[in-house]
């Protein structure tokens, strides 16, 4: 995929100078590398945003035309605002086609779908890492690079020495050395949430409950009781 974009040279410098530039929708930036001097420059907001987008834009082989003059730059560095979207300052790095340059290429994982882990196993197939770090010639940095999880069962994983490159494209010796995950195929884990409304524990007992008919009842037989036994009583003091 080609991708061209226009920057003009930036006479004025310094922070003013580049709060006034994005002031009138332009992006201060410089170009440098391939044993030339530092050129800063100005770039239309708008378009570059449009380019941000891609993601081809981060990973590729870029045209950019400056002073009526084409070279081909990788963007480095990128500085955003904190809460706007508004590019403060960008970076690209002039390339040689002799030199292997350093770069992290975005991941396409495929067949996560079907395989075994996830369709018979009812897994989930994990991203641990979305891009990882390459060096090559400059006429072979990929777009991106392909990850297959076709084979996976549930619980395996492929690890960064396990992905297919072509010969061009070799892994930095850091990961190589590491061989971190990339990706895995694990069992969902499931979050119980305890239910707060259901009911308190409720003690039985086991026995016959008058009914309130009966405790009426109970209360008045009880009550002539008391008053019979007074009188009783009364009668047995006056005999005597």
């Amino acid at each position: 995929m080609k991708i061209e974009l226009t920057a003009f040279p930036r006479t004025v410098q310094g922070t003013g100078a580049s709060r006034r530039l994005r002031g009138g929708g332009k992006v201060p930036g410089i170009v440098y590398g391939a044993d030339k001097t530092a050129q800063p420059i100005e770039l239309d907001h708008q378009a570059l945003s449009r380019h941000l987008k891609i993601e081809a834009f981060h990973a590729s082989i870029l045209e950019m035309t400056l002073d009526g003059v084409k070279q081909h730059v990788l963007l480095r560095d990128v500085q955003m605002h904190p809460f706007k979207q508004q590019v403060l300052h960008v970076d690209f790095q002039r390339i040689d086609k002799n030199k292997k340059i350093h770069m992290k290429v975005p991941l396409h994982f495929i067949n996560a779908e079907i395989c075994p882990g996830v369709k018979v196993g009812g897994g989930v197939a994990n991203h641990i890492m979305n891009e990882i770090e390459i060096q090559c010639l400059p006429a072979a940095l990929p777009e991106f690079i392909e990850v297959d999880l076709g084979k996976l069962e549930l619980g395996q994983s492929v690890h960064v020495n396990e992905i297919a490159l072509s010969k061009e494209v070799e892994l930095i010796s850091k990961l190589k050395k590491e061989n971190p995950v990339v990706a895995s195929v694990q069992v969902p884990k499931v979050i119980v949430v305890e239910d707060e409304t259901a009911a308190a524990p409720v003690t039985e007992i086991i026995g016959e409950v008058p009914t309130e008919g009966e405790e009426s009842a109970g209360g008045k037989e009880g009550e002539k009781g008391e008053k019979k036994e007074a009188a009783d009583k009364k009668d047995a003091g006056k005999k005597e």
